[in-house]
């Protein structure tokens, strides 16, 4: 791979490290913080929502996003042809 690709293929990564971070941080601090007592006028499950992303809604979203990076991943390597096969 050459220098000028390598650069292109890190910038990429970061690029979705920080869109996947920002997600996260909105979702974990934003909506079970910031934003809980709006949220709690919505139910979800009989549960007020800000409590449900203070406890459970956070950690749902962190293993998606964990999914979601993985594949993005997946394809940039098939992008950039440094794939594992």
């Amino acid at each position: 791979m050459t220098p000028d690709k390598r650069a292109d293929y890190w910038k990429a990564n970061l690029r979705y490290l920080v869109i996947l971070l920002i997600v996260w941080f909105v979702v974990s601090y934003g909506f079970a913080i910031l934003l809980v007592e709006p949220l709690n006028a919505i139910h979800l499950g009989g549960y007020p929502l800000g409590f449900w992303f203070a406890q459970q809604g956070s950690i749902y979203i962190f293993v998606a996003l964990i999914f979601i990076y993985a594949a993005l991943m997946n394809r940039l390597d098939r992008e950039f042809d440094v794939g594992e096969e």
